[in-house]
């Protein structure tokens, strides 16, 4: 009987960082209902709702509504609606997909890489969607009925001004959830609780210095000075600081 060697099976194609990052994207929008159905659903009820108390606002006054009778509506907050569902979408970005996109091949790193490119294709889609939206209600005078869905809140600058905020506070949220949800990953319950109890700690420590050495006055002339062109500016760079530290979470976090 003769021995035969066999050579070990040495993988040969390569796959470049974009098509990896392209396999995540494609395994993000699996189910596009996640990022582009359910959040243009809560929205356009939103929208709906906000037609339907116009009218009844109208209806009520007997047709003698007037513009000021309806401003109350731009704090509505009924624009920012889709936002507290995209915080669960940042969470299930990571905690249903890590583990399935790890069996298939990926590397932490490009998961990462790939569910960032994810979240700022979205956020891009959604800013130009809002603030498009909202020339279209200043253009048709909210919608021919004076409603304020849109235009509202710090809205109805400019293209460009709604654009950004839009972009910034969507990076954000989505980011947020993310980057909460690999703590939980490597760390589990005790890690939350510490990033729960860190995180209040640190919010009081700031509001009580603030307080006691009288700054508050300070505090609000310093955003003011910024405009909200500047706040938002922060904005997106509290969702830059989320995403640094979800990628370096993530490298250690476990698939469960």
């Amino acid at each position: 009987m003769t021995a035969v060697a066999t050579a070990p099976v040495v993988r040969t194609e390569t796959r470049s960082r974009a098509h990896e990052i392209w396999r995540i994207l494609r395994l993000h929008a699996v189910n596009p209902w996640i990022f582009f159905g359910i959040p243009w659903i809560i929205l356009g009820a939103a929208w709906a709702i906000s037609i339907i108390i116009t009218l009844i606002i109208r209806a009520g006054s007997g047709g003698n509504v007037t513009t000021e009778d309806l401003e109350n509506m731009r704090y509505s907050w009924a624009v920012l609606s889709p936002q507290w569902y995209l915080v669960v979408v940042g969470v299930q970005a990571i905690g249903l997909t890590f583990s399935f996109a790890l069996g298939f091949g990926a590397t932490r790193r490009d998961f990462w890489v790939g569910t960032s490119v994810m979240f700022v294709l979205v956020s891009v889609m959604y800013a130009v969607a809002i603030a498009t939206l909202v020339q279209l209600e200043i253009a048709t005078g909210g919608w021919w009925l004076g409603t304020h869905m849109f235009d509202a809140l710090w809205y109805g600058q400019s293209w460009i001004v709604d654009f950004y905020t839009s972009f910034a506070l969507q990076l954000l949220v989505l980011f947020i959830g993310a980057s909460v949800t690999t703590v939980y990953m490597r760390w589990r319950i005790p890690g939350m609780l510490i990033l729960l109890f860190s995180v209040i700690a640190l919010l009081l420590v700031a509001i009580a210095a603030v307080t006691l050495s009288g700054s508050w006055p300070a505090v609000f002339a310093w955003f003011g000075s910024i405009g909200i062109v500047g706040v938002f500016t922060v904005i997106l760079a509290l969702a830059a600081v989320s995403a640094v530290v979800g990628f370096f979470v993530i490298r250690w976090a476990t698939p469960r």
